[in-house]
């Protein structure tokens, strides 16, 4: 019995497939899908991993074209940014050259997984042809006031030499790409203003329920982090004149007030301190602080530190002034950079008075039998005045209408996010088409003059300050407005802003006037599959929809949201970690396309589990799949057996009822996105055709070629080039991969009869073959008539009786 010849059938038919643009598609068909992963960045060989994802995207395009859509699947390379730049210093390599032979190699293994894309899209953000536009975009924002340049206290890697955004520190406070601790440092940097989209972005996700992971709608909600309280003024005592804004969640506990708190970097700290006695010692503290990184700063875990520099503020509810510090855990970049205190409401606050002496005065009634510390519930509001007796909801609303008549305060709105810091001080980026000019200040370099090329540069090595800085045949320019010498900017873009908007360029990539025309961006918006990790659920995912909504009121779209559904698929691990390089357990697809081909690998990622879980690699699980596909591949053959023309028997019936079964399981797990019972679904009828084949009289050849052609039609998306060969084979002159997905026949996929399980006390007492249609009544009367079941209940009734039919009745009898 002969295997299918995987290397000579896969080579055949994925030259087939690009040689006849199987895959190709234009804005002609009403019917369009949008199918899209998120594009990789080219630093390295495709691992497993990486082959798991990819198959999951290609099998829904070959499924989706097969249902009649008009599938669009490009593909497109992230190749500016941090992992392509430390991959070429690592190699000695220019980074352009490391990254462009990468990308042909990572193309040529996409290829060689039978992996199809629409090429005639393809983007790469490192070429003048796509980062022309991400500069004109930039200017769109310049000029929409959007983005602007001030110092700031960044996050530094000294490692990376670089500027990070706050969702790029992760851990302890370590930097996302290589693990170094993170600085803080001062810096001139370009920032977008995201904050402007901040309520748009969270309501919005709302609209995302039941399309993105829930998960992921959380971590959104809560990185963007609305806060609604009051804000207000307090006066500072010894200063008249000087006075400190509080942001507060909580104004009705204010009566309970005992200190207030700025951040160490808040301005008003250097201004009060300046000749005092205890200036030294403040400035000291305020250095040590600003060392450590916000998530240290923020650590449950962590003693909170702090020092009175002081002075007092003048709490307005009560009129007494109350010891103002500095401390750790409050941060200049939450609210004000200030808060007032109250221990008796806040757990945080609690810590800090015990340390420091403070008073505690409690605000809410702690319930009967509170034993604990600060009381954060709700209750009555106490030692506040006008405010005793009221519940939270109450006390808040009064307390903020007190703030408002008297001038002092008002209802405040606040947001965790902070604006998209985008300057980073590295070579492989998209250069900033920003100059500085002494006479105009900054200016935008005209659109007529991009792209602002980024030049070949021999040492491109990170040295704190961008490497565009020491190229003066770069630097140095002339103002578009004066026409005078003038500076270019040197820092780079974040990759970030890249991979912002690459799905739109998709939609018209050939288009050398615009980044798309609204009209073809309007025919393909939005994305209406996007998958890629859950790692992405904050940076990327983010900034994507921040930039569609920018874009569309800037009239370039008419989307609101960028991805209509999301996926995001589960990690492949080996030796306990997630599969990568760094850990030292990949595992190369190469050696298993040798021995078992691309199909048999494809078929092992459906298989493994769902693909939402994270998986574990095992190294003997492809030969499983190879098998499998052999044993289908013999059965489309005739290896072994002869069919015969005949009268259809009762076995003829019954394999095409499993066939039209297994057409329905399958093509409901593929919309479930549940390759995995798919799979296993498409095995189990491959044993019973296998057992159909082997029967009494062997197989009538009409009823095995339908059977057939429905296992080949089903197995097109998974694995598509021994299926392409077997449709071939069985003499159909059409490419399979643009046939019709087929259609069940709902008479022959009913289940005639099922095994009805009947349980008593959680154990199986008996099983019945029922009719599937069977009613709740039938089959309960049916489980209580069985002999086993009567010996348990012992002449009595049931004390419950559960009922699923036409699968399951559970009986409770009490012992």
């Amino acid at each position: 019995m002969a295997n299918y010849d995987h290397a000579a059938i896969e080579e055949k038919w994925q030259a087939r497939w690009a040689d006849e643009r199987t895959f190709y598609v234009d804005e002609a068909s009403p019917d369009k899908f949008y199918n899209l992963q998120m594009y990789p960045y080219p630093s390295g060989d495709l691992h497993m991993g990486h082959i798991r994802n990819y198959s999951y995207t290609d099998l829904l395009t070959r499924y989706l074209t097969m249902m009649g859509h008009n599938v669009l699947a490009p593909m497109g390379w992230d190749s500016f940014g941090l992992p392509a730049e430390n991959a070429a210093i690592n190699t000695g390599i220019h980074p352009r050259e490391f990254t462009e032979t990468r990308i042909e190699k990572m193309k040529q293994q996409l290829r060689r997984l039978g992996a199809v894309y629409d090429w005639s899209r393809e983007v790469a953000a490192h070429t003048p042809e796509y980062y022309r536009w991400t500069q004109w975009l930039f200017l769109q924002f310049w000029d929409a006031g959007l983005a602007y340049k001030k110092q700031a206290p960044v996050n530094w890697c000294p490692s990376c030499q670089t500027v990070l955004a706050n969702e790029q520190v992760v851990g302890d406070g370590e930097c996302e790409r290589c693990g170094t601790p993170v600085e803080k440092r001062d810096l001139d940097q370009w920032f977008f203003k995201i904050t402007d989209y901040a309520q748009r972005l969270l309501d919005d996700l709302e609209g995302l329920r039941g399309q993105w992971p829930e998960r992921v709608r959380i971590m959104q909600e809560n990185w963007i982090g609305r806060s609604e309280g009051a804000s207000f003024r307090m006066e500072i005592a010894e200063r008249p004149g000087a006075s400190v804004e509080v942001f507060t969640t909580r104004p009705d506990t204010s009566f309970g007030m005992t200190f207030a708190v700025l951040a160490p970097e808040h301005p008003l700290v250097e201004e009060l301190i300046a000749g005092t006695p205890q200036e030294q010692e403040v400035r000291d503290f305020v250095h040590r602080v600003t060392l450590q990184t916000e998530i240290d700063r923020l650590s449950t875990e962590k003693e909170k530190e702090g020092l009175a520099i002081g002075f007092h503020a003048v709490n307005p509810f009560t009129g007494q002034p109350v010891p103002l510090f500095i401390a750790d855990y409050v941060l200049m970049t939450y609210g004000t950079g200030a808060i007032m205190a109250v221990p008796g409401q806040d757990q945080r606050d609690w810590d800090f008075a015990r340390k420091h002496g403070l008073p505690i005065i409690r605000t809410v009634q702690p319930p009967e039998g509170f034993d604990g510390e600060a009381y954060t519930g709700d209750g009555p509001a106490i030692n506040s005045e006008f405010l005793d007796g009221l519940g939270v909801e109450e006390a808040v609303a009064a307390a903020t209408e007190w703030l408002e008549e008297r001038g002092i305060g008002e209802a405040t709105v606040q947001f965790r996010l902070r604006d998209w810091l985008i300057s980073r001080q590295r070579y492989w980026g998209c250069p900033i088409p920003m100059v500085t000019c002494p006479e105009d200040g900054l200016v935008p370099v005209p659109a007529s003059d991009l792209p602002v090329l980024l030049p070949d540069i021999e040492d491109y090595r990170p040295k704190g300050q961008s490497p565009l800085a020491a190229e003066e045949h770069f630097v140095a320019t002339t103002c578009p407005v004066c026409g005078g010498p003038a500076r270019r900017e040197t820092d780079t873009m974040d990759t970030f802003v890249d991979s912002s908007w690459y799905f739109l360029r998709f939609a018209d990539p050939a288009n050398d006037q615009a980044p798309f025309s609204r009209e073809k961006a309007d025919y393909w918006m939005p994305v209406d599959q996007y998958i890629g990790g859950i790692e992405h659920a904050v940076l990327h995912l983010l900034y994507a929809r921040f930039f569609t909504k920018v874009l569309g009121d800037l009239g370039f779209l008419s989307a609101s949201e960028p991805f209509a559904r999301l996926f995001t698929q589960g990690m492949l691990t080996k030796d306990g970690a997630k599969m990568s390089k760094s850990k030292g357990n990949v595992v190369a697809p190469d050696a298993y396309y040798e021995s078992y081909g691309a199909d048999a690998i494809r078929l092992y990622h459906y298989f493994l589990g769902p693909p939402t879980d994270d998986a574990v690699w095992n190294d003997d699980g492809v030969e499983g799949t190879y098998r499998f596909l052999n044993r289908v591949w013999r059965l489309a053959t005739g290896d072994g057996f002869e069919a015969a023309d005949r009268d259809p028997t009762p076995a003829d019936d019954e394999i095409l009822r499993v066939a039209h079964r297994t057409l329905q399981r399958v093509s409901g797990d593929i919309e479930r996105f549940s390759f995995n019972t798919a799979v296993a679904a498409l095995m189990e009828y491959g044993n019973a055709l296998r057992a159909y084949v082997a029967g009494d009289g062997g197989p009538r050849r009409e009823t095995l070629a339908a059977c057939m052609d429905m296992m080949i039609l089903m197995l097109a998306p998974m694995t598509p080039h021994v299926a392409h060969e077997m449709w071939e084979l069985a003499g159909h002159g059409t490419m399979l991969a643009t046939e019709r997905w087929p259609q069940w026949d709902e008479d022959l996929a009913v289940l005639e009869t099922v095994t009805m399980v009947v349980q008593v006390n959680g154990k199986v007492r008996d099983r019945f073959e029922v009719s599937a249609d069977i009613s709740e009544d039938e089959a309960v009367a049916v489980a209580l008539s069985s002999e086993k079941v009567q010996g348990y209940l012992g002449g009595g009734e049931p004390d419950r009786v559960i009922a699923r039919p036409p699968k399951l009745i559970s009986i409770v009898v009490s012992s």
